[in-house]
């Protein structure tokens, strides 16, 4: 009874660790054979890198959120480029305008205000057919007038139509000239290119002129003599 006891429980002891070693085989074969896994708190250590995962293969591609390696970025060496100063050369290089061309430049039969119209009447009655230096220093007697200070009328108009001063003036009206004629264009030219200065007549400071058939007995200062005009201050 003893004996079969003892028999009993040995073969229950036998047969309880055949069944455990049954169970746990193949969990250990699984494991040997498989590869080892990161906890979760190694992988905030581990490096993953572009190269790595492969994504500097692919085209277009950026990396993840995460990657510690930055992009490379292309740093171009970028040349110094000088100014451009062309258009001051290009000035600088020009030669100065003859009067003939800014003449040229400016003929017409309109004038574009009251003051230029004036000067240019003045210029056609008193120097039509003059070199047009003379003209143009006839166009700048007028206009050093007006800017002489209180002498004359401080006015282009106020200074061709003073009293006693210009004979083709007559009461203080200013004829008309015609329009059409090639004096009258030049004369338009020649007052245009005086109000703005772009070329300097023949006397500076010049104040009073006359023709060379006249002879007046001024005691004053001669500056030039141009075409027909002798010019004085």
């Amino acid at each position: 009874m003893r004996f079969s006891y003892r028999a009993a429980a040995a073969t229950a002891v036998a047969l309880s660790i055949c069944a455990a070693a049954g169970l746990a085989g193949p969990s250990i074969a699984s494991e040997s054979d498989a590869t080892p896994s990161i906890p979760y708190t190694e992988h905030g250590a581990t490096s993953l890198s572009a190269p790595a995962l492969g994504l500097n293969d692919l085209p277009g591609s950026t990396p993840s959120v995460g990657t510690n390696a930055p992009a490379p970025v292309a740093i171009h060496a970028v040349a110094q480029i000088p100014a451009d100063n062309g258009d001051d050369d290009a000035e600088a290089a020009q030669p100065e305008r003859s009067l003939a061309d800014l003449v040229s430049d400016y003929s017409a039969t309109d004038t574009p205000d009251e003051e230029t119209d004036c000067l240019a009447r003045a210029v056609y009655y008193e120097s039509k057919g003059e070199p047009l230096a003379g003209q143009l220093t006839v166009a700048d007697v007028i206009l050093n007038r007006a800017h002489s200070g209180g002498r004359f009328p401080s006015s282009v108009c106020g200074v061709v139509r003073q009293a006693g001063q210009f004979s083709f003036v007559r009461r203080g009206v200013i004829p008309t000239p015609p329009a059409g004629s090639r004096d009258w264009r030049i004369a338009v030219a020649i007052a245009q290119i005086a109000m703005q200065d772009l070329a300097d007549g023949g006397a500076p400071r010049a104040l009073f002129f006359h023709a060379r058939s006249v002879r007046p007995g001024w005691r004053l200062t001669r500056v030039a003599a141009i075409g027909n005009h002798v010019f004085y201050r």
